[in-house]
């Protein structure tokens, strides 16, 4: 039929479709149902197939949205036999998801990059158009993975049209694609779509059904049907479209209603399903023609082997029309049929059962078992809390809705968790109970956003699981109040009653997790032996990317970044080969901020963009403030001061929302070198001096001691030598009880720069270093600095050499310009740096330079960075001439 007003978004649609091999993305078509959206996907489908596009489609539907991976099933179906060829991680994430092989749970990520490279492939056969339709409905993980490959299409040869209805949520609203606003037809051309359609209608009805229908398609198409001379109850526009198709559903004859009534319940749309289900119903054989006269109604289409709704409110409008009683009779009917399907069977149970049935809420259970065993934490969830409501014993409910509350902590549905735990929390809990519905929510953003006297509650919880011989819970519950000692500052008091039940744990003082809970909780009273314990694990660990994850930020507690780079560094590629993607972006975070501190600028800009990405594809806010302050302070250190200010006003902007103390801090660093390197001294002494004050909220306990050679660059310049003697004994005593690493660097540089002298230069250079270049560097500019201020040109020229190499080498510009302009002020020139070629590259194609130069193919690049082999290789395709080589050989020159 044709399209009426519709042009414009047919002709972009046309022009999508035209050349998906250079790349396209795709869009995302957003309306009120009825506006049109998939009658314009359909345009777009056929502009395809005519372009010689292949064509892939799925469509959500509100009653598979239960069962994990459904929608992607529906997707990949055609083209399952090209996942044989996926490397094996892939592969079996794939099949364990379908449900088409008994593997282990699979994760998210790896199923996402399996369909993402299957895609590819078959995408450089034949260019694809994606049309996933209806995607409020898809079940979540199916929703999650379209979203997954949405943000990855840009370099293949892939079309990704997405039909959203309007206000409903969608993992797809922020996966990148742009947006299509489908609006209601203007009054001429609603008036020309009315007329095509019903051309007949008298004057008054004409005017009346124009103004029910403003402007909306279906309403134009279908209500005239149903209309009468006679005024009608004003009525929502949906509601009254569902009645229509309701009554067109009254109307039809038995048997053809029953079996409508089964076809509208059946979520698969089998008509061998829906014919057993309604034979077994009327008590007679129901063939396809029962369906006849509801094709006639337009209500469904009829194929060979499925059944198909026009429009998903008809599909709805049909259950609604129906009596409750004879609803039950056909979720029963289709529980019967579906005896080798125990999923699909007990939610039709589930929705036939008459108050408590614990039979059934069994069934669900075992349900959400294999869903959860597939990968589908959102379907598990669902099983689960259905289960609980069926349930007839209040501990079976309680434990049944605190295991969903646990799934959905785990898979980010902050808001779900909260409302499953109150669920539980409205009968009685056991003590076992009552401690899991106390720690389960403190996963969410570590606790940043809770009333700090949590932190308390939360240690002596801990202590009381202990003590009901429950030392794995406790030491979870425990861990999740230490992180908070990270993200804000819950006090002395807290920190000590921490302490207290983490030294009173039967766990051994080496356990890594321990360990860590140490750090967080005292960085400074215990980081002596917390760098025993961590220099011995990073000597025999290695084993557990997880564990080399949260050691890394242990790490970094203590003054360690020399750890922590090497705890960090270790756990991404085994994060990456698991495809976590929620801890990766926590544990490439810690590993570029380690490295901006020692200076290893080219390494850090990679991973800290990377680490920003994740974080903010998997909803980690405050990880991705963490990142994006990194950033800020590369680009501070390289000198590129406008975006330096943007990072970290967008870095700020996230961390203010709740305060989160590291994010805060590092914005304030960020900006005080900003503010050194443009000569602005009294405002970089502002900015670093507020990293002191432990009634500002850039104040990190742990962190401040990394920020003593900044300030007191700072404040020297800016004539603030009282202010900084002051703090800089308060840090002296700080160091009288802790071995931290960086501190013990900083107060060396601060009392060599505040008292100059050889001796003092000379102890802080002979110090322990090697690790620590830009400490070094920063060392050296400082005594030239000195030395040709004393008269000593020649002396000083030495160390400014140096220290200008150091810096040349590292990246940092600001710096190695300082360098330079003291040398000229001591009589000797300094060559040009030339252009690092690296810096014409993104971040992105930093991060495929290395892994190239490693040795690794497309193919292993794509799988370490999510990536299909091809991007990778449109990638290096670019990367190439941008640094003069022909070949990856000479790509090891940049690594």
């Amino acid at each position: 039929m044709q399209l009426f007003g519709r042009e414009a978004e047919l002709k972009g649609l046309g022009e999508l479709v035209d050349g998906p091999a250079a790349g396209c993305a795709g869009v995302l078509i957003q309306g009120e149902p009825g506006v049109g959206k998939s009658a314009v996907a359909a345009e777009a489908v056929a502009a395809a197939t005519v372009g010689g596009l292949r064509v892939l489609r799925t469509t959500g539907v509100e009653a598979e949205r239960t069962f994990a991976y459904a929608g992607l099933h529906q997707l990949l179906f055609p083209v399952r036999a090209g996942a044989d060829t996926l490397p094996a991680p892939q592969r079996s994430a794939l099949w364990a998801a379908l449900g088409l092989a008994d593997a282990a749970e699979p994760n998210a990520y790896l199923v996402g990059l399996a369909a993402l490279t299957l895609l590819a492939e078959e995408a450089a056969a034949k260019p694809l158009l994606i049309v996933a339709e209806d995607v409020h409905w898809l079940d979540r993980e199916s929703a999650d993975v379209l979203a997954f490959v949405a943000r990855r299409i840009e370099s293949e040869p892939i079309v990704l049209i997405a039909t959203l209805r309007d206000g409903e949520p969608s993992p797809l609203r922020d996966a990148g694609l742009p947006s299509m606003e489908l609006e209601r037809l203007p009054d001429a051309v609603a008036a020309e779509l009315l007329d095509s359609v019903a051309p007949r209608l008298t004057t008054p009805v004409r005017s009346r059904l124009l103004a029910e229908a403003a402007g909306n398609p279906l309403a134009l198409t279908e209500l005239p049907s149903a209309v009468t001379e006679a005024a009608d109850p004003v009525l929502p526009l949906t509601e009254r479209l569902e009645r229509t198709f309701g009554d067109r559903f009254v109307a039809l004859p038995e048997p053809g209603r029953t079996t409508l009534l089964v076809a509208a319940l059946n979520e698969t749309g089998s008509i061998t399903e829906t014919l057993a289900a309604a034979s077994a119903l009327l008590g007679e054989t129901v063939k396809p023609e029962a369906l006849t006269p509801a094709a006639e109604a337009r209500l469904i289409d009829l194929e060979p082997r499925t059944v198909s709704f026009r429009h998903p409110l008809m599909r709805s409008a049909i259950p609604a029309s129906a009596s409750a009683e004879e609803r039950r009779h056909a979720h029963l009917a289709l529980a019967d049929v579906l005896r080798e399907e125990p999923d699909r069977r007990a939610w039709h149970r589930a929705a036939a059962a008459i108050g408590v049935d614990e039979a059934v809420a069994a069934e669900l259970e075992n349900a959400a078992g294999r869903a959860r065993h597939r990968g589908g934490p959102a379907a598990a969830v669902a099983a689960l809390e259905q289960a609980a409501r069926l349930s007839a014993d209040p501990g079976r409910r309680a434990d049944r809705l605190l295991r969903a509350a646990e799934l959905a902590v785990e898979s980010g549905g902050r808001e779900k968790a909260e409302r499953l735990v109150e669920d539980a929390r409205g009968g009685e809990l056991t003590p076992r109970q009552r401690a899991t519905a106390s720690w389960l929510l403190s996963g969410f953003e570590d606790g940043v956003r809770e009333d700090l006297s949590r932190v308390g509650e939360l240690a002596r919880l801990a202590e009381s699981v202990a003590k009901d011989g429950m030392p794995a819970p406790a030491m979870r519950i425990l861990w999740g109040a230490a992180m908070r000692c990270f993200w804000a500052e819950p006090g002395p008091e807290a920190r000590r009653t921490l302490l207290a039940v983490a030294d009173r744990l039967p766990i051994e003082n080496s356990d890594p997790r321990l360990v860590a809970v140490t750090a967080y909780v005292a960085p400074f009273e215990r980081a002596e032996a917390v760098l025993g314990d961590l220099r011995g694990l990073a000597a025999t660990g290695g084993t557990d990317p997880e564990v080399d994850r949260f050691l890394g930020s242990a790490s970094l507690q203590v003054g360690a970044v020399d750890l922590a780079t090497r705890f960090s560094a270790a756990a991404a590629p085994g994060l990456r080969a698991q495809g976590r993607l929620g801890l990766l972006p926590r544990a490439l975070a810690v590993q570029a901020w380690s490295q901006v501190r020692l200076g290893d600028l080219a390494a850090a800009v990679p991973v800290a963009a990377e680490a920003a990405k994740f974080a903010k594809e998997t909803g980690q806010p405050f990880m991705y403030g963490l990142a994006t302050a990194v950033q800020a302070e590369i680009a501070a250190l390289r000198g590129e001061h406008k975006q330096a200010k943007a990072l970290a006003d967008e870095a700020e902007r996230v961390g203010l929302a709740a305060g989160a103390r590291p994010v805060l801090a590092t914005v304030q660093l960020a900006r005080g070198i900003a503010a050194s390197s443009e000569g602005r001294f009294d405002d970089a002494f502002d900015d670093l001096r507020r990293l002191f004050d432990p009634a500002d909220p850039a104040f990190q306990l742990a962190l401040r001691v990394y920020f003593v050679a900044e300030l007191t660059e700072a404040a020297i310049r800016a004539g603030q030598v009282e202010a900084l003697r002051e703090i800089v004994a308060e840090m002296e005593q700080l160091a009288l009880s802790t071995a931290a690493p960086a501190l013990h660097i900083g107060l060396r540089y601060a009392r060599a720069v505040l008292d100059p002298g050889d001796d003092l230069f000379e102890t802080a250079l002979r110090a322990e270093l090697d690790g620590w270049p830009a400490e070094r560097g920063r060392l050296r500019l400082a005594y030239g600095e000195w030395l040709r201020r004393q008269r000593r040109v020649v002396d000083s020229r030495a160390h400014l050499r140096a220290a200008r190499e150091t810096f040349d080498a590292l990246g940092m510009t600001a710096w190695a310009e300082r360098a330079r302009r003291e040398l000229r002020s001591a009589g000797e020139s300094s060559p040009n740096r030339g252009p690092d070629a690296r810096e014409k590259l993104t971040p992105h194609e930093l991060s495929i330079v290395q892994l190239a130069a490693e040795g690794l193919t497309n193919r292993e690049i794509g799988q370490r960075l999510f990536l299909s082999h091809r991007t990778v290789g449109t990638h290096l395709h670019r990367i190439f001439p941008k640094l003069g080589v022909t070949s990856r050989a000479e790509l090891k020159k940049f690594s």
